[in-house]
């Protein structure tokens, strides 16, 4: 569980702006239109599923290598980092993404052709990132495709790339069509590596449920507050910034980037530009280059401050006074867990006298539950916004005009 605490004002809210959203996503939920509301039931029998051949791939493979962008990767590269501290012996997962030959060759060099399990994802399956990829680790490792259970394929079932692996044999699974890309970590898309790998996706699909049903019953009406009070003043605080202290979130924070910004950065009806510009920081690191510009620059931001409670790891900080370097005995004998968790309530003091409106997630400890909980407070907000900027959140025109223009460069 996680606790959640809005430290702006919301008593100056208006009742009916909590209630237009509250009841568009509901009707969202329950006209299926839009799918992520019920794929923490939704995915269970297919972790299930997934358990059985477990065993199998855990005695054939120790790596997994995914082979995606976007949606396709960083909900999972997220839930990887933060459960990975407490599950150690899952499988290593290897991330093929940018269409950067740097980087591609680099992660190349870590598979062993004859130990790693190759899962393609692409909602689309027209990736060209993904596909091109693809191609070269066909070529370099020589991968047979006819019949191959070392290839899985997870798409539309619909997709070109549906339609690819169903001609070689190739075991695949389905992206449901109502759930978009970046909403799409707790469908196969991350379900299928992560509980190959070994990590419990039971727990953090049971998570995400139990938030939901909390939301549905008027449990969790922060949330509403924290969509309303952002949308309404939108104007004058454009950005929300999340200042997450541990190294653990940081890939949390580009989900996040990703889910905000290509959802609510729209034109609404009025052909408006909206949106809410995400900025992810790490404490208590980014408090030494980005925290001058929260407190003494312009006051158009808002601040998420995220932190953990309670760390698994009991690191101290030694009982040792070195001459000329007195000026900071004051935390010794203490944790490096209290003085992360005292910069970071400091900072949000600081942050909070200097003007800026403030809301806080703390963590009591991470674990798949919470990581389950996370994800779906971060698309039910996500949903809640949206609707209230009146826009279509589901859907990327401006992405998809830089894919058009992209193939007239390699035209004749």
């Amino acid at each position: 569980m996680l606790r959640y605490t809005n430290h702006f004002d919301s008593k100056l809210l208006d009742p009916d702006t909590l209630e237009k959203g509250f009841e568009a996503v509901r009707q969202e939920a329950s006209s299926g239109e839009v799918g992520y509301y019920h794929l923490p039931l939704l995915s269970q029998p297919l972790v299930e599923e997934l358990k059985t051949v477990h065993h199998d791939i855990d005695r054939r493979f120790n790596t997994i290598a995914i082979i995606g962008i976007g949606g396709s990767s960083l909900g999972i590269k997220a839930i990887e980092r933060l459960l990975r501290p407490s599950t150690p012996n899952a499988k290593k997962l290897i991330y093929l993404e940018n269409s950067d030959p740097i980087s591609i060759m680099s992660e190349m060099k870590q598979i062993d052709k004859f130990r790693t399990l190759f899962i393609v994802i692409s909602k689309s399956g027209g990736t060209v990132e993904t596909l091109s990829i693809f191609k070269r680790l066909i070529v370099s490792f020589e991968l047979p495709l006819e019949n191959s259970d070392q290839i899985y394929v997870v798409s539309d079932e619909d997709s070109i790339l549906a339609h690819f692996a169903d001609d070689h044999h190739l075991r695949r699974f389905v992206i449901p069509s109502n759930v978009g890309g970046r909403f799409s970590v707790l469908s196969a898309v991350g379900m299928v590596p992560l509980t190959l790998a070994g990590f419990d996706t039971t727990a953090i699909l049971k998570g995400a449920q139990l938030f939901l049903e909390q939301f549905w019953k008027r449990e969790e009406d922060h949330m509403l507050q924290k969509a309303a009070y952002y949308v309404t003043h939108s104007d004058h605080y454009p950005m929300n910034v999340l200042f997450a202290y541990s190294d653990t979130f940081e890939e949390f924070g580009k989900w996040v980037v990703q889910i905000w910004g290509e959802s609510l950065g729209k034109r609404n009806a009025l052909g408006e530009r909206v949106g809410l510009t995400p900025i992810s920081l790490i404490g208590s690191v980014d408090q030494h280059s980005f925290l001058q510009l929260i407190i003494e620059g312009p006051l158009n931001k808002t601040v998420t401050f995220m932190h953990i409670e309670h760390s698994e790891e009991h690191l101290m900080i030694p009982n040792l006074s070195l001459k000329h370097l007195e000026k900071s005995d004051f935390v010794n004998g203490k944790s490096f867990n209290d003085l992360i968790n005292a910069q970071c309530h400091s900072t949000m003091q600081s942050v909070l006298q200097s003007g800026v409106s403030v809301d806080e997630i703390a963590w009591k400890k991470i674990d798949e539950g919470s990581v389950g909980e996370l994800i779906l407070y971060y698309e039910l907000l996500t949903s809640l916004s949206g609707a209230l900027f009146g826009i279509n959140t589901y859907d990327q025109p401006g992405v998809e005009i830089g894919k058009k223009i992209l193939g007239t460069y390699f035209e004749a």
